[in-house]
């Protein structure tokens, strides 16, 4: 499998350049809330499209739950991103970014922490499950 045939190869890309371009701008270290602002002005500044704090209603057995799932971004519709300020990424924290992506039906989800000093953490998921449903959309 090439790069161009990746899922959201393109906009992974994208969505990649503009997290790094506020690291370098910012550094590590700081509180999430800023990344998370510095990251919707960068994509906005690149005309990448997004959603910010979205919720996701949840059901069990097609009744709605009160619990509501957030994820800090959908970029392109298709991408969930999480967004961590943290020294270092958790089990956990995958979990929460695969959560997200099988409540949004999202086939592409990215874990981006933005706490270490001087370099960018992030992860790429896929549920291949979702790809083959987006493709039919």
């Amino acid at each position: 499998m090439t790069q161009s045939d990746k899922p959201f190869a393109k906009e992974g890309y994208q969505l990649m350049g503009a997290a790094f371009e506020v690291h370098n701008v910012l550094g590590g270290g700081l509180a999430e809330e800023i990344y998370q602002q510095s990251l919707e002005i960068e994509l906005q500044l690149q005309k990448i499209p997004f959603v910010s704090k979205q919720e996701l209603r949840v059901f069990y057995k097609n009744n709605e739950l009160h619990k509501r799932y957030i994820p800090d971004l959908v970029v392109h519709p298709g991408i969930v991103v999480e967004l961590k300020a943290l020294s270092k990424l958790l089990a956990e924290h995958e979990g929460q970014v695969l959560n997200y992506m099988r409540i949004s039906r999202s086939p592409i989800g990215y874990l981006i922490n933005f706490g270490p000093m001087g370099k960018l953490d992030y992860k790429r998921f896929i549920l291949s499950e979702l790809i083959s449903l987006e493709h039919e959309r």
